[in-house]
């Protein structure tokens, strides 16, 4: 890229819905309602963006609400469709926040995070586009490493001498010929650094400080005030410089990572990082379901639940909050709350929170044959993970269909019988299928199959393990 590129806002793709359910297909099954929803939603944002300033600020995102049992893909959903248009997301729980006066987390730190988060999509896309500058002057100050000035040295016989300078350079003409001496070295180094001839050369480079944060104020709740006391700290005390021995190859990273950090404006990364969360920024509040009001008399929980609605609505209106970099409005974030919603249920909120948001997506529990479909035509499915890690210990994993059916059946009983995790059973299942092959895999070749009958006498010892687990004290 560019320098000049360094100083463009990021672009948002132009995505169609459809373009949109068809890469989400990809990572997730069925629940084709929900992806419309959320594909629309996401679009609408990119069709306001072309509107006149006038009507921008008239039209409201369309906020939505996803009904669920855990593990149907409520989550992945909207995690992969930001990541696909390249929008800053953030994941809360509503279960974190609570009313103003009690212990937990500030309801305006969710916008504080998306805010951070945006920062890191805009100053990776302005690191990109300097990367070449950065790298070539990283490799000067790496050839300056490779080959030092020559210290000049000084008697320090007379102090007088030192105080008026009365000692200068004696022999200009060798410092001449040291320096062109120096230049022609710098070239040569040069040329083999070009040809990665250094690059397993250990070297000692001066390195910044970074300020460690502490993190035990901000799960209290006191975000802005860690910031803050950062921010002066790093005002007071200057950067400190630490030594460090590191390979040329991780040395030129390094350097070109400081490089291009100098050669970025972070006024204008703050500038368009605000805008970018303002204007595509997405919030999901997991867990709404838990701060619903289920009972009519009140106290207790219920005033607190109640509480961190009134605090949360706020921030869905519209209102400014106060970060770091700058104040951010939040009319036109797009907030996606989801819940389970199996005691309480949608009305149960307050109703200024519930006509915020207006559309309400149900997402179905999974099947067998959900199960089968997520083994088999997922993207990086997760037979495939399996074959891949056991690749790296020289053991040949094949799942044959009957085996993937199999996994997908006795998934889904568990579901039926137990508690209902919804694809993350798949998870449970398959480490237990595979417990015996990844513990013993390595040090000689190995092919595995795993067949119907593989899954099956696995499984049987399971349920006679869940069957005597209910008599056994």
């Amino acid at each position: 890229m560019r320098m000049s590129e360094a100083n463009e806002p990021i672009k948002i793709p132009n995505m169609m819905p459809k373009e949109i359910v068809a890469h989400l297909d990809k990572y997730i099954i069925g629940q084709d309602e929900a992806k419309k929803s959320i594909a629309i939603a996401i679009r609408n944002r990119y069709r306001r963006s072309r509107l006149p300033k006038e009507m921008q600020e008239e039209i409201s995102p369309s906020n939505i609400i996803m009904m669920g049992p855990t593990g149907v893909g409520k989550t992945e959903i909207v995690r992969r469709a930001s990541k696909i248009l390249g929008t800053p997301f953030v994941k809360v729980e509503a279960t974190k926040f609570t009313e103003v006066g009690y212990v937990g987390r500030d309801v305006e730190s969710m916008v504080r995070d998306l805010v951070e988060a945006s920062i890191r999509l805009v100053r990776a896309e302005k690191i990109k586009a300097v990367q070449g500058e950065a790298q070539k002057l990283a490799t000067e100050r790496l050839i300056d490493i490779l080959v030092p000035s020559k210290k000049k040295q000084r008697s320090g016989n007379n102090p007088f001498e030192m105080l008026f300078g009365a000692q200068q350079q004696s022999d200009s003409a060798a410092d001449a010929e040291e320096e062109r001496r120096r230049n022609d070295q710098k070239v040569i180094f040069k040329e083999k650094l070009r040809r990665h001839e250094f690059d397993d050369q250990v070297i000692e480079i001066e390195v910044e400080e970074k300020h460690m944060t502490n993190d035990m104020l901000s799960a209290t709740g006191m975000d802005q005030v860690m910031d803050n006391m950062n921010d002066m700290m790093k005002n007071i005390m200057p950067a400190k410089k630490k030594k460090k021995r590191v390979t040329v190859t991780e040395a030129r990273d390094i350097l070109a990572e400081e490089e291009a950090e100098k050669l970025i404006d972070e006024d204008l990364v703050a500038q368009e990082a605000i805008a970018l969360a303002e204007n595509h920024g997405i919030i999901f509040i997991d867990e709404i379901d838990k701060i619903a009001e289920t009972n009519v008399n009140g106290g207790g929980a219920g005033v607190s639940r109640e509480g961190v609605q009134r605090d949360i609505l706020p921030i869905v209106e519209g209102s400014v909050v106060k970060t770091k970099y700058g104040p951010i409005k939040t009319d036109h974030i797009l907030f996606i709350a989801a819940g389970a919603f199996h005691v309480s249920k949608p009305e149960d909120l307050i109703p200024e929170l519930q006509g915020r948001f207006p559309y309400k997506v149900q997402l179905h529990s999974l099947d067998k044959y959900d199960f089968v479909r997520i083994l088999t035509e997922t993207e990086h499915s997760l037979p495939e993970k399996y074959e891949a890690l056991l690749a790296v210990d020289d053991t040949a994993l094949t799942f044959t269909e009957d085996g993937l059916e199999a996994i997908a059946e006795y998934a889904y009983e568990l579901n039926e019988n137990e508690e209902d995790l919804g694809a993350r059973r798949l998870v449970s299942v398959m480490e237990k299928a595979l417990l015996d092959t990844l513990y013993e895999a390595g040090g000689s070749h190995q092919e595995i199959v795993v067949d119907e009958a593989f899954v099956k006498n696995v499984c049987k010892l399971n349920i006679i393990e869940n069957q005597l687990d209910k008599y056994i004290l």
